[in-house]
C-alpha cells in the first residue's frame, strides 16, 4: 500500500461517516428508523440491498468457494436461470409481504398465526443471526490486516498490543455510528453511494487482471487440472469437494424457498415505497449483480492461474511465503487471494479495492446491525409490552440492543476460532432459522389453510435439523478426525424439505381456522389508500404469465422484456451447450469449453458497464425522491410494528397447543 493507496483508504472512511451528518436529520420515527419511512424506489433498493448482502465476508467467502470451482458455477447458474427469473419477475414473496406493511417478518407471523409464534420465531432467528453474523468482524479485519501488509502486534509505551481486536473495532465503529444516528435512512443512502462505487471497481479490477494475466495462460493453466476438477468444463466436477453441481442446485431451490427468509438484510423488504417497487427492485437485481459477478468469478480464477503458471513463480513464491507465517490453515485458505491481489494491482486500483471492501464490511455490519439490534426488540421484547414504547423510548430501547449485537460479534470474533470453509457455516448456521421458515413464510403468504400448528412444526423441525447438523459436525470431527459425510449445505436441504412436509402435515390436522387472508395482506376492502392496486385495468392472460400487472407503466413492461431476452439467450446457450455435450458422451474440447468462456466473461463486461451508467441515474433519482419524501411527509407514530389493531390473530383462535 503506497501513500496514495491509504490516503483512498482514508478519505473514504471519513466520507463514510460524514454521510451520515447529511442524512441524520431525515429520521424523525421509528418507521423511519425500521425501514426508512416506507419510502424507497426500485434502483436504490436493488443497488443498496446488493451491497448490504454482500459486504466484505461474502467477498472472502466467493474467492475461497470459486478457487475450487472455477467457471463451472457460472454454467450451473445458467441451468437455474429460470428459476431465478420466474421468482424475480412474479415478485415471489417480496411482493405480498410489502403489502402486509410488517415492520418485521415475525411481526406478520404475529398477524397470521399468534403473538406466541411471533416470539418463538424472533428468538430462533435473532440466535441464529447472531451466530451467523459472529464471523463477520473477524473475516473483515484479517482482510484489512493482511491485504494491507499491517503487524499483527505493535508496541506502545513499552506494551505489546495485538491490532486484530483494535482493528475489529476500528471497523465497527462507523457501522455501529451510522445506525445509531440515521437508522435504515442512513445505512440505505450510504449503502447506495457505495454501491455506485463498487460497481466501478468490480468492472475495473478483473479487466486489469485480465490484461495482466491473459485467456492464454489462464485456459493453459486450467487445462493442466486434474480430472473431475475442471474449472472450466461443467461436466467434470465430480471431484471438486464439496463446491459442486449439487451444492448449486440446493442454493438454487433454497432461494425460491427462503426468499427473505433470511433476516440479515430485513429491512430491505420493508422499505420499498409500495409493493410494486418491491417486485421491481428484485427483478433488477439480476442486472445489478452483473459486476460483482464478474469480480467474484473472475478474480479468484485469475489468481489461481498466478499462483500455479510457471510465467509467475516468483510471485506465487512470495505469496506462499506470507501464507505460511499465518499458520492457521483456515485463515490462510481465507486470505489466499486477497494476499495474492497484494501482489499484483497497482497503486490507485491496489487502494481503490481496499477501500471498496471497507464500503461492503461497513454496509453489512450496519445493516446486519441494524437488523438483529431491531429485531430483538421488536419481537422478542416488545410482544410483551402491555403498553406501547413512547417513540423516544422505542429508539433509545433500538440503540442499546444495537449496542448489545455489536458488543456480542466482537467478543465472538476476537474468542472463537473458525473450523470450516465461510460458506458452509453460512449455510449451516443461516439453516438454524431459515430451514423452516420459509414453509411458514410461503405458506402464510400464499396458503389460505395454513395454520399456526403446521408453522410450529416446521419452524422447530427446521432449527432441530440445523442444530443437530452443527453438533454431528462438530462430534464427527474430533471422534474421527475428518469431516461428516453430509456437509452445511446438505443439511440445510434435508431441513427444507422436512419443514415443509410437516407445514402442510400440520395445517391438514389443525382444527382451528385461520385469520382473515385479505385482510392480513391488506387488500381488497382492507387495501391502503395510495398503496392500492389499480383496478378497472384489464390484463391480459399471457401478460399475467409473465409477470405483468395493472401497475406496470410502459417503462416497466420494456425492462421486464429487456430482461426476458436477457435471461432466455443465456437459458438457450445452456440448453445447446447441454444437449451437445450429452450427445457426444462429454468429449467436448478443453478447446471448445474455454472460446465459449472467453466470450461469456466479454460480453458481460461490456454490459456491466452499461448497467453503472443505468443504475447510477435510476438511483441517484430515487435518492432525491427519497430525501424529499422524508422532508415532507406525515408520521404516524403508531406504525411502530406493535399489533394493536384487527389484523392481529385471535389467540384463542389461533391456540398452538
Amino acid at each position: 500500500m503506497t501513500a496514495v493507496d491509504w490516503a483512498i483508504l482514508g478519505i473514504v472512511y471519513v466520507g463514510l461517516i460524514a454521510s451520515v451528518f447529511v442524512t441524520k436529520r431525515y429520521m424523525r420515527s421509528v418507521a423511519d428508523f425500521l425501514a426508512a419511512g416506507r419510502t424507497a424506489g426500485r434502483y436504490m433498493l436493488s443497488v443498496a440491498g446488493g451491497m448490504a448482502g454482500l459486504g466484505a465476508i461474502t467477498v472472502v467467502a466467493n474467492f475461497e468457494m470459486n478457487y475450487e470451482a472455477g467457471f463451472t458455477m457460472a454454467w450451473w447458474g445458467q441451468s437455474m436461470g429460470l428459476v431465478i427469473l420466474a421468482v424475480t419477475a412474479s415478485g415471489w414473496v417480496i411482493y405480498r409481504f410489502r403489502q402486509t406493511r410488517c415492520l418485521t417478518l415475525p411481526e406478520f407471523f404475529e398477524r397470521r398465526y399468534s403473538r406466541r409464534f411471533r416470539v418463538f420465531a424472533g428468538v430462533v432467528a435473532y440466535v441464529a443471526g447472531l451466530i451467523n453474523f459472529g464471523i463477520f468482524p473477524a473475516v473483515g479485519a484479517r482482510f484489512f490486516m493482511y491485504f494491507t501488509g499491517l503487524p499483527e502486534e505493535f508496541a506502545v509505551a513499552g506494551v505489546t498490543l495485538s491490532l486484530f481486536p483494535i482493528l475489529m473495532v476500528l471497523l465497527l465503529a462507523p457501522s455501529l455510528f451510522m445506525v445509531y444516528a440515521g437508522g435504515q435512512v442512513a445505512v440505505m443512502v450510504t449503502d447506495f453511494l457505495q454501491g455506485l462505487f463498487a460497481n466501478v471497481v468490480f468492472v475495473v479490477l478483473p479487466v486489469y487482471l485480465l490484461i495482466l494475466v491473459g485467456w492464454p495462460r489462464a485456459f493453459e493453466t486450467f487445462s493442466d487440472r486434474p480430472e473431475g476438477r475442471s474449472f472450466t468444463n461443467a461436466f467434470d466436477t465430480a471431484n471438486v469437494p464439496d463446491f459442486n453441481f449439487w451444492y448449486f442446485v440446493i442454493g438454487v431451490v433454497g432461494f425460491m424457498y427462503s426468499r427473505l427468509a433470511w433476516q440479515g438484510e430485513q429491512a430491505y423488504s420493508t422499505s420499498a415505497k409500495s409493493a410494486h417497487e418491491a417486485k421491481m427492485g428484485g427483478m433488477l437485481s439480476g442486472w445489478r449483480g452483473i459486476p460483482q459477478g464478474l469480480v467474484l468469478t473472475l478474480v479468484p480464477a485469475l489468481c489461481y492461474v498466478v499462483l500455479h503458471h510457471a510465467d509467475f513463480a516468483q510471485t506465487a513464491q512470495s505469496v506462499q511465503v506470507t501464507l505460511d507465517a499465518i499458520g492457521d490453515p483456515t485463515i490462510a485458505t481465507q486470505m489466499r487471494i486477497p494476499v495474492t491481489l497484494t501482489h499484483l494491482l497497482p497503486p490507485v486500483l491496489l487502494g481503490s479495492f481496499a477501500a471498496v471492501m471497507l464500503g461492503l464490511f461497513v454496509s453489512t455490519h450496519d445493516t446486519y446491525l441494524h437488523s438483529w439490534g431491531s429485531m430483538f426488540i421488536q419481537d422478542v421484547v416488545m410482544p410483551f409490552r402491555k403498553t406501547p414504547y413512547t417513540q423516544a423510548e422505542h429508539l433509545r430501547a433500538l440503540r442499546w440492543s444495537i449496542l448489545g449485537v455489536a458488543v456480542f460479534i466482537f467478543l465472538f470474533s476476537w474468542l472463537v476460532p473458525q473450523t470450516t470453509h465461510i460458506m458452509l457455516f453460512f449455510a449451516i448456521t443461516g439453516a438454524i432459522f431459515a430451514g423452516g421458515s420459509g414453509a411458514v413464510i410461503i405458506g402464510g403468504l400464499y396458503w389460505r389453510r395454513g395454520t399456526a400448528l403446521g408453522a410450529w412444526m416446521a419452524l422447530v423441525s427446521g432449527a432441530v435439523i440445523a442444530v443437530g447438523g452443527i453438533a454431528l459436525q462438530q462430534w464427527w470431527k474430533g471422534a474421527y478426525g475428518n469431516d461428516f459425510p453430509i456437509n452445511g449445505q446438505e443439511v440445510w436441504a434435508l431441513g427444507m424439505y422436512v419443514a415443509a412436509s410437516l407445514y402442510v402435515l400440520g395445517s391438514i390436522i389443525d382444527r382451528n381456522p385461520p385469520p382473515d387472508f385479505d385482510l392480513v395482506l391488506r387488500r381488497g376492502k382492507h387495501a391502503i389508500e395510495g398503496e392500492k392496486v389499480l383496478e378497472g385495468v384489464h390484463v391480459g392472460r399471457i401478460a399475467r404469465m409473465f409477470g405483468f400487472t395493472a401497475e406496470f407503466s410502459r417503462r416497466d413492461k420494456v425492462l421486464y422484456v429487456i430482461t426476458y431476452i436477457w435471461s432466455f439467450l443465456w437459458i438457450g446457450a445452456f440448453a445447446v451447450g447441454t444437449t451437445y455435450t450429452l450427445a457426444f458422451d462429454g468429449d467436448v474440447s478443453d478447446a471448445s469449453w474455454n472460446r465459449y468462456w472467453e466470450w461469456y466473461f466479454w460480453v458481460q463486461i461490456a454490459i456491466a458497464v452499461v448497467v453503472i451508467f443505468w443504475f447510477s441515474i435510476g438511483g441517484l433519482r430515487d435518492v432525491r425522491e427519497m430525501l424529499r419524501r422524508l422532508s415532507t411527509m406525515d408520521r404516524d407514530e403508531t406504525d411502530d410494528g406493535m399489533v394493536r389493531d384487527e389484523t392481529q390473530c385471535d389467540e384463542t383462535q389461533c391456540d398452538e397447543t
